[in-house]
Formats: C-alpha cells, structure tokens, sequence
C-alpha cells in the first residue's frame, strides 16, 4: 500500500486554536467525560527557536492536549507573538488550525512540500523533538504539521 508524500497515512492529532485553552479544556473534559488535562505554555524562544515566515519570533501558545487513542487533540491559546496560531485567531477567529503527521527525515519532508508547492510557514523545536507548520490549505483546506520525535 502507498503511503503518500509523508510515507504515513495516519493522523495523530488535530490542532485547534481558542481564545481560552481552560475554558475550552473544561469543555472537552465535561464532553467526553474525562479529566481535564494541564495546561503549559511551550518553551521560550532560546529553547523553542521557533520561526515564522523564515524569522526567528519569540511567540508561545499556551497548549493542552486529549489524548483519544490513536488520535490527539490539541488546544492551542497562542499570545501576541507573531505566529500561525496568532494570525489564524486573528484572521479565522477559534477552529481547527491543523491536522498532524508523525514523521521521520524532517528537513527532507519540508523540502519534498516545498517542492510540491506547500512552503513551510513555521517550525520550532519541542523537549523530545521538533515541528513544521506547511502551507496546505489551498490542497488540503488546512495546515499540515509534521512532528518528528527524538
């Protein structure tokens, strides 16, 4: 069987964007009838490096993450920092911001999208690995993420 561009065909996670990672939390809790997990604000840009549009940017996102057997909900409340989080609340308002792809090679996966005409928008690095925001939408509708693991 093929697996497509990513050599995966399985979703891990769906990113969702909220003004309120708590409040929202609290919802998701109380409708699946599970705990509320913690929130956390992701590392600092000297940890992170995250960058945006090719530039470094000291943007964080306070996250909380359900974890739904094979598949991962993340609720993400970005600051004031430019970000893709920032510019989606600001342009779209809350919603689904992406859907994500457990990876391996990931300078290679970017090149390969890129090359396809889906350019990175942003990339920055996690305790335990890293991650790439690609320019899907007008294929897919929604960002891709790639995350590759340590």
């Amino acid at each position: 069987m093929d697996n497509g561009v990513l050599g995966t065909q399985v979703v891990t996670q769906i990113g969702i964007i909220v003004k309120d990672v708590e409040k929202t939390a609290r919802s998701y809790a109380d409708f699946f009838g599970i705990p509320e997990p913690e929130s956390f604000w992701t590392d600092t840009a000297d940890l992170a490096q995250t960058e945006y549009e090719g530039q470094p940017t000291p943007a964080r996102a306070k996250l909380a993450f359900f974890d739904m057997g094979q598949l991962q909900i993340e609720l993400i409340q970005p600051d004031e920092g430019p970000s893709t989080w920032r510019e989606f609340l600001d342009k779209q308002g809350e919603g689904v911001h992406h859907i994500a792809f457990g990876i391996k090679g990931m300078k290679e996966k970017i090149a390969l999208l890129g090359n396809k005409g889906m350019p990175l928008i942003q990339k920055g690095e996690f305790t335990g690995g890293r991650y790439a925001y690609m320019n899907t939408l007008d294929e897919l509708k929604v960002l891709v993420e790639l995350l590759e693991n340590d």
